[in-house]
Protein backbone atom coordinates (compact mmCIF):
# COMPACT_ATOMS: atom_id res chain seq x y z
CA UNK A 1 0.00 0.00 0.00
CA UNK A 2 1.40 3.01 -1.11
CA UNK A 3 1.96 5.91 1.31
CA UNK A 4 1.69 10.03 1.07
CA UNK A 5 4.49 11.52 2.02
CA UNK A 6 6.67 14.64 2.52
CA UNK A 7 10.72 14.55 1.89
CA UNK A 8 13.04 16.29 3.38
CA UNK A 9 16.84 16.38 2.26
CA UNK A 10 18.98 18.90 0.49
CA UNK A 11 22.07 16.98 -0.75
CA UNK A 12 22.89 14.62 -3.43
CA UNK A 13 22.85 12.13 -1.03
CA UNK A 14 19.27 12.54 -0.78
CA UNK A 15 18.81 12.22 -4.50
CA UNK A 16 18.25 8.35 -4.78
CA UNK A 17 15.88 8.05 -1.88
CA UNK A 18 13.57 10.52 -3.52
CA UNK A 19 13.58 9.10 -6.90
CA UNK A 20 13.25 5.50 -5.32
CA UNK A 21 10.06 6.20 -3.31
CA UNK A 22 8.29 7.46 -5.91
CA UNK A 23 9.88 4.61 -8.44
CA UNK A 24 8.35 2.43 -5.61
CA UNK A 25 4.78 4.20 -5.79
CA UNK A 26 5.07 6.42 -2.70
CA UNK A 27 2.82 9.66 -3.01
CA UNK A 28 5.26 12.23 -2.82
CA UNK A 29 2.92 15.31 -1.13
CA UNK A 30 5.91 18.14 -1.25
CA UNK A 31 9.33 18.05 -0.89
CA UNK A 32 11.17 20.41 2.11
CA UNK A 33 14.98 21.64 1.08
CA UNK A 34 17.19 24.45 1.68
CA UNK A 35 16.72 27.42 0.00
CA UNK A 36 18.72 27.95 -3.32
CA UNK A 37 22.20 29.73 -2.68
CA UNK A 38 24.31 32.15 -5.01
CA UNK A 39 26.76 29.80 -6.99
CA UNK A 40 27.50 29.66 -10.82
CA UNK A 41 30.94 30.88 -12.04
CA UNK A 42 30.63 34.44 -10.93
CA UNK A 43 28.61 33.53 -8.17
CA UNK A 44 25.50 35.33 -8.12
CA UNK A 45 23.22 32.69 -9.97
CA UNK A 46 20.94 30.99 -7.32
CA UNK A 47 21.43 27.23 -7.89
CA UNK A 48 18.86 25.48 -6.39
CA UNK A 49 19.96 22.19 -3.88
CA UNK A 50 20.04 18.68 -5.97
CA UNK A 51 16.66 17.79 -4.62
CA UNK A 52 15.06 20.87 -5.32
CA UNK A 53 16.06 20.01 -8.54
CA UNK A 54 15.18 16.20 -8.60
CA UNK A 55 11.89 17.41 -7.56
CA UNK A 56 11.07 19.86 -10.36
CA UNK A 57 11.91 16.96 -12.92
CA UNK A 58 9.08 14.71 -11.03
CA UNK A 59 6.83 17.57 -11.02
CA UNK A 60 6.55 17.30 -7.31
CA UNK A 61 6.05 20.94 -5.12
CA UNK A 62 9.07 21.98 -3.46
CA UNK A 63 9.11 24.55 -0.16
CA UNK A 64 12.36 26.16 1.35
CA UNK A 65 11.39 27.58 4.23
CA UNK A 66 14.15 29.08 6.58
CA UNK A 67 12.43 28.14 9.56
CA UNK A 68 9.94 25.48 10.70
CA UNK A 69 9.57 26.91 13.87
CA UNK A 70 6.41 29.28 13.31
CA UNK A 71 2.84 28.46 13.26
CA UNK A 72 2.30 29.52 9.62
CA UNK A 73 5.17 27.02 9.00
CA UNK A 74 3.18 24.34 10.92
CA UNK A 75 -0.13 25.08 9.02
CA UNK A 76 1.10 24.27 6.08
CA UNK A 77 3.56 21.40 6.69
CA UNK A 78 0.10 20.15 8.27
CA UNK A 79 -1.49 20.94 5.45
CA UNK A 80 -0.43 18.41 3.33
CA UNK A 81 -1.94 15.15 5.28
CA UNK A 82 1.28 13.11 5.28
CA UNK A 83 1.39 9.50 6.14
CA UNK A 84 5.10 10.23 7.14
CA UNK A 85 8.07 11.96 6.32
CA UNK A 86 11.20 10.72 5.11
CA UNK A 87 14.08 13.17 5.90
CA UNK A 88 17.80 12.22 3.93
CA UNK A 89 20.46 15.01 4.63
CA UNK A 90 18.14 18.11 5.21
CA UNK A 91 20.12 20.36 7.29
CA UNK A 92 17.26 21.91 9.77
CA UNK A 93 16.36 20.97 12.88
CA UNK A 94 12.83 19.22 12.89
CA UNK A 95 10.69 20.73 16.22
CA UNK A 96 8.54 18.71 17.87
CA UNK A 97 5.73 19.83 16.50
CA UNK A 98 6.66 18.52 13.24
CA UNK A 99 7.81 15.40 14.26
CA UNK A 100 4.34 15.04 15.39
CA UNK A 101 2.36 16.48 12.15
CA UNK A 102 2.18 13.27 10.17
CA UNK A 103 -0.25 10.11 11.53
CA UNK A 104 2.69 7.53 11.41
CA UNK A 105 5.70 9.93 12.09
CA UNK A 106 9.17 10.94 10.59
CA UNK A 107 11.46 8.50 10.11
CA UNK A 108 15.65 9.61 9.03
CA UNK A 109 18.11 7.85 6.60
CA UNK A 110 21.34 8.00 8.98
CA UNK A 111 24.65 7.64 6.87
CA UNK A 112 26.74 5.81 10.35
CA UNK A 113 25.64 2.54 12.53
CA UNK A 114 23.94 4.51 14.90
CA UNK A 115 24.89 5.38 18.06
CA UNK A 116 28.39 5.45 16.54
CA UNK A 117 29.09 9.03 14.99
CA UNK A 118 25.84 11.25 15.39
CA UNK A 119 25.91 14.27 14.10
CA UNK A 120 26.93 16.22 10.81
CA UNK A 121 30.11 14.21 9.53
CA UNK A 122 29.54 10.54 9.70
CA UNK A 123 30.76 9.73 6.99
CA UNK A 124 34.48 11.38 7.04
CA UNK A 125 35.18 10.67 10.59
CA UNK A 126 34.06 7.35 10.22
CA UNK A 127 36.82 6.88 7.52
CA UNK A 128 39.52 9.56 9.49
CA UNK A 129 39.03 7.12 12.44
CA UNK A 130 40.08 4.21 10.56
CA UNK A 131 36.55 2.19 11.44
CA UNK A 132 36.33 -1.32 9.59
CA UNK A 133 32.64 -0.79 8.59
CA UNK A 134 29.95 1.61 8.29
CA UNK A 135 26.40 1.37 7.13
CA UNK A 136 22.93 3.39 7.13
CA UNK A 137 20.01 3.22 9.33
CA UNK A 138 16.60 4.19 9.29
CA UNK A 139 15.26 5.64 12.68
CA UNK A 140 12.18 7.23 13.72
CA UNK A 141 13.09 10.89 14.63
CA UNK A 142 12.92 12.52 18.11
CA UNK A 143 14.12 15.73 19.39
CA UNK A 144 17.52 14.94 19.99
CA UNK A 145 20.63 14.68 17.93
CA UNK A 146 20.35 11.44 16.08
CA UNK A 147 19.05 9.23 18.73
CA UNK A 148 15.70 7.94 17.66
CA UNK A 149 14.73 4.37 17.56
CA UNK A 150 16.05 2.57 15.16
CA UNK A 151 14.09 0.90 12.53
CA UNK A 152 16.11 -1.23 9.94
CA UNK A 153 20.35 -1.32 9.43
CA UNK A 154 22.48 -1.90 6.10
CA UNK A 155 26.10 -2.37 6.99
CA UNK A 156 29.08 -1.83 4.27
CA UNK A 157 32.90 -2.52 4.88
CA UNK A 158 35.43 0.36 4.70
CA UNK A 159 38.58 -0.55 2.92
CA UNK A 160 41.63 1.27 2.68
CA UNK A 161 40.73 2.45 -0.80
CA UNK A 162 37.65 4.40 -0.28
CA UNK A 163 37.68 8.46 0.21
CA UNK A 164 34.75 10.11 1.24
CA UNK A 165 32.89 10.59 -1.87
CA UNK A 166 33.09 6.47 -2.65
CA UNK A 167 31.31 6.08 0.17
CA UNK A 168 29.25 8.58 0.32
CA UNK A 169 27.55 6.93 -2.86
CA UNK A 170 27.45 3.93 -2.04
CA UNK A 171 25.59 4.63 0.86
CA UNK A 172 23.61 6.60 -0.92
CA UNK A 173 22.76 3.90 -3.05
CA UNK A 174 22.12 1.35 -0.37
CA UNK A 175 20.29 4.05 2.23
CA UNK A 176 17.71 4.19 -0.83
CA UNK A 177 16.87 1.10 -1.05
CA UNK A 178 16.79 0.51 2.89
CA UNK A 179 13.92 3.77 3.31
CA UNK A 180 12.31 1.93 0.35
CA UNK A 181 11.53 -1.46 2.61
CA UNK A 182 11.58 0.45 5.83
CA UNK A 183 8.04 2.09 3.97
CA UNK A 184 6.73 -0.72 2.76
CA UNK A 185 6.76 -2.22 6.32
CA UNK A 186 5.46 0.91 7.92
CA UNK A 187 2.53 0.71 5.25
CA UNK A 188 1.47 -2.79 6.65
CA UNK A 189 2.33 -1.83 9.88
CA UNK A 190 5.21 -3.99 10.65
CA UNK A 191 7.83 -1.94 11.14
CA UNK A 192 9.39 -2.77 14.33
CA UNK A 193 11.64 -0.14 16.14
CA UNK A 194 14.31 -0.96 18.56
CA UNK A 195 15.93 1.83 21.44
CA UNK A 196 19.33 2.74 20.81
CA UNK A 197 22.18 1.26 23.16
CA UNK A 198 23.93 4.04 25.48
CA UNK A 199 27.00 2.60 24.84
CA UNK A 200 29.42 3.56 22.04
CA UNK A 201 27.48 6.72 21.33
CA UNK A 202 30.48 9.11 19.31
CA UNK A 203 29.85 12.51 17.86
CA UNK A 204 30.67 13.58 14.27
CA UNK A 205 31.51 16.89 14.10
CA UNK A 206 31.41 19.04 11.38
CA UNK A 207 34.28 19.20 9.21
CA UNK A 208 37.01 22.20 10.46
CA UNK A 209 39.05 23.47 7.10
CA UNK A 210 41.70 23.54 10.04
CA UNK A 211 41.74 19.69 10.57
CA UNK A 212 42.63 19.47 6.92
CA UNK A 213 46.83 20.29 6.97
CA UNK A 214 48.32 16.03 6.20
CA UNK A 215 50.92 15.38 9.58
CA UNK A 216 53.63 13.17 8.15
CA UNK A 217 54.40 12.22 11.26
CA UNK A 218 51.68 10.21 11.97
CA UNK A 219 51.85 6.42 10.61
CA UNK A 220 51.14 5.71 7.11
CA UNK A 221 47.43 4.10 7.68
CA UNK A 222 46.33 6.66 9.70
CA UNK A 223 47.99 9.43 6.97
CA UNK A 224 45.65 7.65 3.90
CA UNK A 225 42.78 7.66 6.12
CA UNK A 226 43.43 11.37 6.87
CA UNK A 227 43.68 11.69 3.01
CA UNK A 228 40.81 9.81 1.84
CA UNK A 229 38.18 10.99 4.79
CA UNK A 230 38.81 14.68 3.46
CA UNK A 231 38.50 13.77 -0.14
CA UNK A 232 37.28 15.46 -2.23
CA UNK A 233 36.10 18.11 0.03
CA UNK A 234 37.94 20.07 1.98
CA UNK A 235 40.72 18.08 0.96
CA UNK A 236 43.62 17.37 3.10
CA UNK A 237 46.43 19.11 1.72
CA UNK A 238 50.46 19.67 2.55
CA UNK A 239 52.99 22.37 1.22
CA UNK A 240 55.54 21.42 -1.56
CA UNK A 241 57.84 24.38 -2.32
CA UNK A 242 55.42 27.33 -0.59
CA UNK A 243 53.06 25.61 -2.71
CA UNK A 244 49.63 24.31 -1.22
CA UNK A 245 48.68 20.68 -2.76
CA UNK A 246 45.56 18.66 -1.98
CA UNK A 247 46.13 14.86 -1.96
CA UNK A 248 42.84 13.23 -3.02
CA UNK A 249 44.21 9.69 -3.09
CA UNK A 250 46.59 7.53 -2.09
CA UNK A 251 48.02 3.69 -1.36
CA UNK A 252 49.43 2.08 1.13
CA UNK A 253 53.39 1.87 0.36
CA UNK A 254 57.34 0.06 1.26
CA UNK A 255 59.90 2.70 2.52
CA UNK A 256 61.13 4.61 5.30
CA UNK A 257 62.51 7.83 5.59
CA UNK A 258 61.64 11.45 7.40
CA UNK A 259 58.25 12.31 7.57
CA UNK A 260 56.95 14.35 4.31
CA UNK A 261 60.07 12.84 2.38
CA UNK A 262 59.82 11.86 -1.46
CA UNK A 263 61.05 8.65 -1.84
CA UNK A 264 61.11 7.79 -5.40
CA UNK A 265 60.09 8.98 -8.65
CA UNK A 266 56.62 7.30 -8.20
CA UNK A 267 55.81 10.21 -4.90
CA UNK A 268 55.97 7.57 -2.78
CA UNK A 269 56.44 9.60 0.77
CA UNK A 270 57.48 8.48 4.07
CA UNK A 271 55.30 8.49 7.23
CA UNK A 272 56.07 9.10 10.94
CA UNK A 273 56.15 4.74 10.38
CA UNK A 274 56.33 3.15 6.89
CA UNK A 275 54.69 5.19 3.64
CA UNK A 276 51.92 5.91 1.34
CA UNK A 277 52.20 6.51 -2.63
CA UNK A 278 50.48 9.67 -4.09
CA UNK A 279 47.86 8.39 -7.02
CA UNK A 280 45.96 11.92 -7.42
CA UNK A 281 46.86 15.25 -6.11
CA UNK A 282 45.58 18.82 -6.79
CA UNK A 283 47.68 21.72 -6.77
CA UNK A 284 46.43 25.24 -5.80
CA UNK A 285 44.41 26.92 -8.67
CA UNK A 286 44.69 23.81 -10.59
CA UNK A 287 42.36 20.58 -11.88
CA UNK A 288 43.13 17.60 -10.06
CA UNK A 289 45.19 14.92 -11.77
CA UNK A 290 47.10 11.95 -11.48
CA UNK A 291 50.41 11.28 -9.94
CA UNK A 292 52.31 10.87 -13.19
CA UNK A 293 50.61 13.91 -14.82
CA UNK A 294 51.43 16.10 -11.57
CA UNK A 295 55.32 14.74 -11.71
CA UNK A 296 55.39 15.86 -15.75
CA UNK A 297 54.86 19.61 -14.56
CA UNK A 298 56.78 19.17 -11.35
CA UNK A 299 59.43 16.90 -11.36
CA UNK A 300 60.54 16.19 -7.77
CA UNK A 301 63.92 14.45 -6.77
CA UNK A 302 64.17 11.65 -4.15
CA UNK A 303 64.81 13.82 -0.65
CA UNK A 304 62.18 16.95 -1.83
CA UNK A 305 59.65 17.11 1.06
CA UNK A 306 55.70 17.70 1.63
CA UNK A 307 55.91 19.61 5.18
Amino acid sequence: MPLRLIFMGTPDFSVPTLLELVAHGHEIAAVYTRAPKPGGRRGLQLQPTPVEEAAGKLGVPVLTPKTLKTPEALEEFRAFDADAAVVVAYGMILPQAILDAPKLGCYNLHASLLPRWRGAAPINRAIMAGDAESGVMVMKMDVGLDTGDVAMAERLAITDNMTALDLHDRLSRLGADLMVRAMAALARGGLQLKQQSEDGVTYAAKIDKAEARIDWTRPAREVLRHIHGLSPFPGAWAELENARVKILRCELAKGTGAPGEVLDDHLTIACGEGAIRLIELQREGKARMQAADFLRGVPLKTGAKFT
